[in-house]
C-alpha cells in the first residue's frame, strides 16, 4: 500500500490526531472495456460500464470486495472482440463493455455496459441505462463505434468509420479524468485516408488498411474500461483488446483511515479528501 500526496499538496484540515467514524463514500467504478470485432470493418468495443455516486454507506468493521475487471480480449480473424469483465465494490457491479461484430456469422455487436460496435452495415450492442451507451446505427462502409459512457458509439458513414462513444470525466481522484470512452470502427480505405478515433476515455481507434499501408487497432487504455479498437479488412490487422477497469473511492480527510486494505491501493490525499484506487483486485474493511 502506498501513500502519494498529489500534487505535493496536503490538505491543512487533515488531522490524523482528530478522527471520526467513517459511514459513507462516494465511488467511481468502471467495468473493463470491450474488444474490437476483426477482419473486414470491424466494430469498435464497447466501454466497461461505468457507475458512480456519493453517499454509498460502509460500516465499522465490514470488509467490501474490490473486483477490477479485465478488458475483453482482442478477436481473431474474423470473429468478435470478447466482452470486458465486470468490476464490483461491494453491492456496486459495474458491467463489462460489449466486443465489437466482426465477419461472417458473428458480425453484430454485443450488449455490455455500453454495446460493442457492429461490422459494417450490421447491428452495435445495447449498452445498460445508467451505466453507459450503444454502439453506432448500422451504417455501411466501416465498421461501428462502441458505445461509450457518455455517448453513443458513432454511424459508419463511407469513407469515415464510426468514431468511438466518448466517455465520462471525473474528479473524484482531485484532477479531470476521462473514462469509459468507446473503441472505434476499422476501415479498408483505397484512396481516402480516414481512420476511426476512439472516444476520450482510453477508446482504442480502429485499424486502417490505406494503399496497402497497414495501421494497427489500438487497445483500450488500461485502468480507464475504453473499448478497443475494431479490426481491418487484411487478416493482420486484427481488432485489439480493451482496456482494464478501476475502482476508486474516497472520503473526508479528518476520518478514520480504512482498518485494512488488500489489492495494494494507491493512496491521495487532496482536497480535503482521503483517496483510494484500485487497479488490481481486493478489498476494503473500515
Amino acid at each position: 500500500m502506498s501513500n502519494q500526496y498529489l500534487g505535493g499538496y496536503v490538505s491543512a484540515t487533515y488531522n490524523p490526531l482528530a478522527q471520526g467514524t467513517v459511514n459513507q463514500v462516494e465511488y467511481l467504478v468502471v467495468a473493463g472495456g470491450g474488444g474490437g470485432g476483426g477482419n473486414y470493418y470491424g466494430g469498435g468495443g464497447g466501454a466497461g460500464g461505468l457507475l458512480a455516486s456519493s453517499g454509498y454507506a460502509v460500516a465499522t468493521g465490514s470488509t467490501y470486495t474490490v473486483t477490477v475487471g479485465a478488458g475483453g480480449n482482442r478477436s481473431t480473424d474474423g470473429t468478435r472482440g470478447n466482452q470486458g469483465s465486470n468490476s464490483v465494490f461491494g453491492t456496486i457491479t459495474a458491467t463489462g463493455g460489449g466486443g465489437g461484430g466482426a465477419n461472417t456469422g458473428s458480425n453484430t455487436g454485443i450488449d455490455g455496459g455500453s454495446g460493442g460496435g457492429g461490422q459494417s452495415g450490421n447491428l452495435s450492442g445495447a449498452g445498460i441505462v445508467g451505466q453507459g451507451n450503444g454502439g453506432g446505427a448500422g451504417g455501411t462502409g466501416g465498421g461501428q463505434g462502441g458505445g461509450g459512457a457518455g455517448s453513443v458509439g458513432g454511424t459508419a458513414v463511407y469513407p469515415v468509420p464510426g468514431n468511438g462513444g466518448t466517455g465520462v470525466c471525473s474528479t473524484i481522484t482531485g484532477s479531470r479524468q476521462f473514462y469509459a470512452g468507446g473503441g472505434a470502427g476499422a476501415m479498408n480505405a483505397n484512396y481516402v485516408y480516414a481512420m476511426g478515433v476512439g472516444g476520450a476515455g482510453g477508446g482504442g481507434n480502429g485499424a486502417l488498411d490505406y494503399l496497402g499501408a497497414a495501421v494497427q487497432a489500438s487497445a483500450g487504455t488500461a485502468n480507464t474500461g475504453g473499448g478497443g479498437g475494431g479490426g481491418c479488412h487484411s487478416s493482420t490487422l486484427t481488432g485489439a483488446g480493451g482496456g482494464s477497469g478501476i475502482v476508486i473511492i474516497r472520503y473526508p480527510q479528518n476520518l478514520n483511515p480504512p482498518a485494512s486494505t488488500t489489492g495494494n491501493p494507491q493512496i491521495l490525499y487532496n482536497n480535503g479528501f482521503q483517496i483510494y484506487i484500485w487497479t488490481s483486485s481486493g478489498s476494503v474493511t473500515f
